[in-house]
């Protein structure tokens, strides 16, 4: 694939710190064992990524950038969150061509999914994989569309309808990929056993 054809995929990950990361599954793993399940979660959605052979940049938050290059690795491009909420974060990242941004909370991402949202861009302005708590794991646009992260009522179930709702207002007929489940919250472990008996000594 030529470079002009590339889209870039954009990873937004913490550093895995006890009580910095994961913090909604404290109460069922505790800190320590969130912070591993992030670790795991995010070094596994990066290898989804960098499988599909676009380029990738990790937008880092929480460490040094020499930090995550030891945790994951050369192959993808780094740059550094800024201070701010999560509108100010993402906008930051918004650059000029095609792009998805990614989450590292969904464990049943694959690479075909990911080279389904790559694909459905070639024919759409917009392309969303719906999250089951109502929100998404992904979103990927052709061109910038800083109107999709303003103003978002974020960490709640109000994200994926609000953002088809001003899709519609601005005439765009996004493609919808398949609904998976992120994993954010204590009673979501049960669908992942070995990803919890993983984090097992």
């Amino acid at each position: 694939m030529s470079e002009a054809a590339s889209i870039i995929l954009r990873l937004f990950a913490k550093y895995p710190v006890p009580g910095y990361a994961k913090t909604r599954l404290i109460p069922a793993l505790g800190e320590a064992g969130a912070a591993a399940l992030h670790r795991t979660l995010a070094h596994r959605t990066c290898q989804t990524l960098i499988a599909s052979e676009q380029p990738v940049v990790v937008h880092y938050a929480g460490a040094e950038e020499t930090a995550f290059r030891e945790w994951l690795g050369d192959m993808p491009d780094y740059a550094e969150q800024p201070e701010g909420d999560l509108t100010d974060r993402l906008l930051a990242a918004l650059g000029s061509g095609p792009q998805i941004f990614f989450g590292a909370d969904t464990p049943d991402l694959t690479v075909a999914i990911v080279e389904q949202a790559v694909a459905a861009l070639a024919t759409h302005d917009v392309v969303i994989g719906p999250a089951e708590d109502g929100g998404y794991y992904l979103i990927g646009m052709a061109r910038p569309l800083p109107e999709l992260f303003c103003d978002m009522p974020w960490s709640t179930d109000k994200v994926l309808p609000t953002t088809l709702v001003r899709l519609k207002a601005m005439g765009i007929v996004p493609a919808v990929l398949d609904t998976l489940a992120d994993c954010d919250r204590p009673e979501d472990l049960t669908r992942w056993p070995e990803l919890v008996k993983s984090l097992q000594p």
